[in-house]
């Protein structure tokens, strides 16, 4: 007989408190719980309940056994759930948290294709700097830039882009051309963060030797947009990813400082709960990122 088939006979007799009423609980007859309760009990080599004309109790070997088929029952039961709910048409809200420059340029342009194909899904989208809880504060992923924190949280890599410094050409003929690390001192550095103890860029020599600038700039702003804008008024050098200046880098508004520095690389992630992909609007919302995302670098240069 089948073992899974057994074991739901067994535990319905102990729930249902005998051979008659778990006979109905199942749909099938009184006769046909009796035998797969006996054929458990014969291929497992011991009494399982002991029978009495009155009622059926289980044995201490019974009752342990009881507790162990219930936990295998309910997680069979729960994965037939999850099956059935993976399959179902991707519906609700999905609230992403995503970092603004990201958003903005990347992210906003394919909204509407992914709201489209499933019209089911209401897209909440917060763009901000902030490093989010996202449980604690409800939302569903964020999609992150650069070196992730050691959390609890599964990852998916979506893409990859590129952070190099750049400046006017203005800036550059006005101030001079930088052509190592430690000429950085002498020039105005524009700062994504309000927060003086943060202004520190780490670079990568040409040896491969990490190292750390921490000069003061004319202008701090957590905002890559606006620290764009001011390297291109020619107010300072910025150190910004690639699909942040590529533009303007085509269009000779601004040009690379210290151009044989290595290339720093920057992952771009999706992050979300460990259960969160049983939920089809957050693994709809993934894939889709992946197709548009997957293997490109994203405004390199």
């Amino acid at each position: 007989m089948d073992r899974f088939t057994e074991m739901e006979a067994f535990s319905t007799v102990i729930d249902q408190g005998g051979f008659t009423d778990a006979a109905k609980k199942l749909g099938i007859s009184k006769s046909a719980v009796s035998k797969h309760v006996s054929a458990l009990e014969a291929r497992l080599g011991a009494r399982l309940l002991t029978r009495t004309t009155r009622r059926v109790v289980p044995t201490e070997i019974g009752l342990a056994y009881y507790e162990r088929v219930r936990r295998v029952l309910s997680d069979a039961a729960e994965a037939d759930t999850l099956v059935a709910t993976m399959q179902t048409a991707p519906s609700g809200q999905l609230r992403v948290s995503v970092a603004t420059d990201f958003g903005v340029k990347q992210l906003s342009p394919v909204i509407d294709r992914f709201l489209a194909q499933y019209p089911g899904i209401t897209l909440s989208v917060v763009l901000s700097n902030r490093f989010v809880e996202l449980v604690s504060e409800g939302y569903d992923m964020a999609i992150r830039i650069g070196e992730l924190d050691g959390n609890n949280l599964r990852v998916h890599r979506l893409a990859e882009t590129t952070r190099r410094m750049i400046a006017s050409p203005a800036y550059m003929d006005r101030n001079g051309r930088p052509s190592r690390i430690d000429d950085l001192n002498e020039h105005q550095l524009l700062h994504g963060s309000s927060n003086a103890s943060e202004h520190v860029w780490n670079l990568t020599a040409p040896s491969g030797e990490r190292r750390m600038v921490r000069t003061s700039g004319c202008l701090n702003v957590n905002d890559g947009q606006s620290l764009l804008n001011a390297a291109i008024a020619g107010l300072g050098i910025a150190y910004l990813p690639s699909f942040l200046y590529s533009d303007a880098l085509r269009a000779g508004q601004v040009e690379e400082v210290i151009p044989s520095l290595p290339v720093e690389p920057l992952g771009i992630f999706a992050v979300y709960p460990p259960d969160g992909m049983r939920q089809p609007k957050l693994r709809a919302f993934i894939e889709f990122l992946v197709e548009t995302f997957a293997d490109k670098r994203i405004g390199a240069w």
